[in-house]
């Protein structure tokens, strides 16, 4: 039995060892993301097709627009503010962890401009990853701990409530998250899932408040209300999608990046846009993203 054919398009096969943070700007209409590690900060335009590669000197894990121009990026030896055209300015925090064995995952803005970014434990031989907080004063905060993968951020319309995934566990939680504090409390679970491919990676909110989950490995993203009840379960045209965000005209486009990393001669055979990025019209828009206000 065949499986049915995925509503997504590939709007840009680009091939990327790890495609992941996609974050679109409304002020230029285009859709920024990353490759960690082929490590590159790129700018892809939807209307002209056109992809622009910032090479960067190590593996980017997440970043964020900034409010003044240009971005902050999560480099795997800290923070460092970039200009528009990706060149590296000035180191502005170091990282939080033995870059030895750890790096930058998955981050976002939270609503009042604060970079909130994951790390990762590469060994995967321990729960030492955390979510840290980059303050517009550039202080760095460790607000939740004992993870191996962080994964999933993004957060409710209202801003009260943090979503945040352990990719390892299977499990989204929601938080409380204190507008005041920038810190996450009474956690819940969202969403759990027991298959070996239900593992939840990087995420994105529409403005009905429904969270927005790529399956890696499971080659699904997934709408989820915020009572937990799976809305939509779509297929992606690769098995290792990495993350989503709602861009285009109207942010009414769900945009996927993927990974081709590791992946085997046959699964690329069957999936040839592996690395690429994915999208698919929707009727619910997406929140606008919030550049860092540092």
């Amino acid at each position: 039995m065949t499986s049915p054919p995925s509503p997504f398009a590939c709007v840009l096969d680009a091939r990327a060892l790890l495609g992941e943070c996609p974050v679109w700007s409304d002020g230029e209409q285009v859709l920024y993301w990353v490759d960690i590690d082929a490590p590159a900060l790129n700018r892809f335009d939807p209307a002209s097709g056109r992809n622009t590669a910032m090479p960067m000197p190590e593996a980017i894990g997440c970043f964020a627009l900034r409010a003044g121009g240009g971005f902050v990026v999560a480099l795997r030896d800290g923070f460092w503010f970039a200009a528009a055209d990706g060149r590296l300015e000035r180191k502005v925090a170091d990282a939080p962890y033995d870059p030895a064995h750890h790096r930058f995952n998955d981050g976002r803005c939270d609503p009042q401009g604060r970079f909130l970014a994951g790390t990762m434990n590469e060994r995967r031989d321990a729960n030492s990853a955390a979510l840290v907080r980059l303050d517009p004063d550039l202080t760095v905060t460790r607000i939740l701990g004992d993870m191996m993968v962080s994964n999933g951020l993004a957060f409710s319309p209202d801003g009260r409530t943090m979503y945040h995934a352990d990719t390892p566990t299977h499990v989204v939680r929601a938080y409380d998250y204190d507008a005041a504090t920038g810190l996450p409390s009474h956690p819940r679970v969202l969403a759990r899932w027991s298959g070996e491919t239900e593992r939840p990676d990087g995420a994105a909110v529409d403005v009905e408040g429904c969270y927005w989950t790529a399956f890696y490995r499971g080659g699904r993203v997934l709408r989820i209300a915020p009572s937990g009840e799976t809305l939509q379960d779509l297929r992606v045209p690769a098995l290792c999608p990495t993350m989503c965000a709602l861009g285009g005209p109207g942010r009414k486009t769900l945009y996927v990046t993927s990974a081709r990393k590791g992946r085997d001669p046959d699964e690329l055979a069957r999936y040839p846009h592996s690395g690429g990025i994915f999208a698919l019209p929707v009727d619910v828009p997406g929140l606008p993203s919030i550049p860092f206000a540092g």
